[in-house]
């Protein structure tokens, strides 16, 4: 009622259909982790090496010790379970959106102590009664948010969040160039550290809302199968590829350091997942082998198999 009739117009976006009606929708997934744990019993929590460091904002902020865990070269825990106790959090990772079926696996193991990392796997379904939480953001261009699913305590409220401060990498991509973007990329990134939680702004709701999120899955399906069905004899990275999993990006690990090198070079941008896991373990962990070894090949909806040609020329 309080909104402006006439005047400039604004970005002109329909509400078409909303991904995750059910879930909270917070403004990051770190907040989410966050809110979990804000809910829970738990004093500590484990904690994969092999994950991102923002992760443990949450932590600090609620002064929950951590301790740190292995995977193997399978990207599945190096842990003994009978360790767990009642007040500790299991935090397991859906490694590039392909664990599905161990994360169903691990859930029923251990349902009281796990949570799932989904900010990887954003169209994973959760398992029932098993918190989670996803970021929509490392699969389409928002700027910001999460989305939790767990026990929900509607007693608890928070302030909205804003998102037109954070837009300049999106707007820039389209107007110039991914390279003259980037580093508003980078410091909107960074805005989004140590931020309290809110509700997910109306700006990222509604960007949200014009996706045609079946284009995205099938077109990150296809791209997925056409690089797997090319690199899986080369790939160092054993993948258990299921047609219910909407994949990240197409993890492709090797012994060659130049592999990055040359993509960059030809303009084929592959994140790294993560800088921050070199310095957390050794050389001889396998985590610090997989973050060193796995190249991130993009697989995203904005592209073609004829994009996944051009790929596979300098892989």
């Amino acid at each position: 009622m309080d909104m402006a009739i006439g005047g400039y117009f604004e970005l002109e976006l329909s509400k078409k259909s909303n991904l995750f009606p059910d879930y909270l929708a917070l403004n990051s997934a770190r907040n989410c982790l966050e809110y979990i744990l804000r809910l829970s019993i738990y004093n500590n929590i484990f904690i994969p090496y092999y994950t991102c460091d923002v992760l443990l904002e949450p932590l600090q902020k609620l002064n929950i010790t951590y301790e740190f865990y292995d995977v193997d070269f399978n990207l599945e825990p190096i842990f003994d379970f009978s360790l767990l106790k009642k007040e500790d959090a299991f935090l397991y990772t859906n490694y590039f959106g392909l664990k599905n079926t161990f994360v169903k696996n691990l859930s029923a193991k251990i349902p009281g102590n796990i949570i799932i990392d989904n900010a990887q796997a954003l169209f994973a379904e959760p398992v029932k009664n098993i918190p989670t939480f996803y970021s929509p953001r490392k699969f389409v261009g928002v700027p910001d948010g999460g989305f939790v699913t767990c026990n929900l305590d509607p007693s608890i409220t928070f302030g909205k969040d804003s998102s037109y401060e954070r837009m300049s990498h999106l707007l820039k991509r389209i107007d110039t160039s991914a390279e003259s973007g980037y580093g508003d990329f980078k410091r909107n990134d960074k805005s989004l550290e140590n931020q309290p939680i809110k509700l997910m702004s109306d700006l990222t709701k509604l960007l949200l809302m014009n996706i045609d999120f079946h284009f995205v899955k099938e077109q990150r399906q296809r791209n997925f199968q056409f690089l797997h069905d090319k690199l899986k004899k080369k790939n160092l990275l054993s993948i258990s590829y299921n047609h219910d999993s909407i994949p990240m990006v197409y993890p492709f690990r090797t012994k060659d350091p130049l592999v990055k090198e040359k993509l960059i070079n030809q303009k084929i941008y592959c994140a790294s997942y993560w800088p921050n896991v070199i310095d957390w373990c050794s050389a001889e962990q396998n985590s610090h082998i997989l973050a060193k070894e796995i190249v991130a090949l993009p697989i995203d909806q904005r592209y073609s198999v004829e994009d996944m040609e051009k790929i596979l020329q300098y892989v």
